[in-house]
């Protein structure tokens, strides 16, 4: 069973700023573990260092139980297992390369088949099919949800234990957002994956999480099971975001 776990983190930037401050969790295989605030309350920034894009002030994470390891080696090798979907899938592609390209590449880096075959095989596990007429095409002639998808098929490639989903769909179409979260939801179940899913929607994370945390001004105020956290919210930052957002279950 793969756990991913944060130890007190805490990121401080210049002018003694706090974005992250002594956060911890721990998101487990099988599991859907939702980040809920509001923008700059800290979420990404907690997905940056767990992805290894930025480095705590202090605290700690592990893999296993496992630290992680200073060094390039050992953040490559760590990064094979954890993997990161970005906001903005247009943005994190490569803008010039095509789509056979930006997969077989992370294959070829983490010592993997990055042949023709393996590269449609992730095309049609995120269900772009028929996976040829893709392999070929730049990120420019791909509609907004094939190109989520695209990413996600790129952090599929190594082969992760753990996939960080930070707002995957909040720069979709409406339209295609529920898919794009029932992919999601299948990938975590037929790979049996830990997701850490961030995000500001309060529908969303109550029915696509098994728990969620709720973050505000970069501590956690409140987390727990899903349903408890947004139906029956004891802290008053949390009841002021669910007094704000659409609330179908209402």
């Amino acid at each position: 069973m793969t756990q991913l776990s944060a130890h007190d983190l805490v990121r401080e930037f210049p002018g003694g700023v706090r974005a992250v401050d002594g956060v911890g969790f721990t998101v487990t295989s099988g599991q859907t573990l939702a980040l809920v605030g509001a923008s700059g309350s800290g979420k990404s920034t907690v997905a940056r260092m767990l992805c290894g894009l930025d480095q705590p002030t202090s605290g700690a994470i592990t893999l296993d139980g496992e630290p992680r390891r200073p060094g390039h080696r050992a953040l490559r090798e760590y990064r094979r297992h954890v993997q990161m979907v970005f906001q903005d899938p247009f943005a994190s592609l490569n803008p010039v390369k095509p789509v056979h390209h930006q997969l077989a590449r992370p294959l070829r880096i983490h010592g993997l088949p990055g042949d023709r075959r393996a590269v449609l095989d992730l095309l049609d596990r995120v269900h772009l099919r028929p996976a040829d007429q893709f392999a070929g095409k730049l990120p420019h002639e791909l509609s907004g949800g094939q190109r989520q998808r695209v990413a996600i098929a790129r952090a599929l490639a190594p082969r992760p234990r753990v996939l960080l989903a930070d707002e995957p769909v909040s720069m979709l179409d409406v339209s295609v957002r529920l898919d794009i979260l029932n992919l999601l939801e299948d990938l975590k179940r037929d790979h049996d994956l830990a997701v850490l899913y961030i995000t500001h929607d309060l529908a969303t994370a109550r029915h696509f999480s098994t728990a969620v945390m709720v973050m505000n001004a970069g501590r956690i105020v409140e987390a727990g099971d899903a349903d408890d956290v947004i139906l029956r919210p004891t802290h008053e930052y949390t009841r002021k975001l669910a007094a704000a957002a659409p609330a179908p279950w209402r």
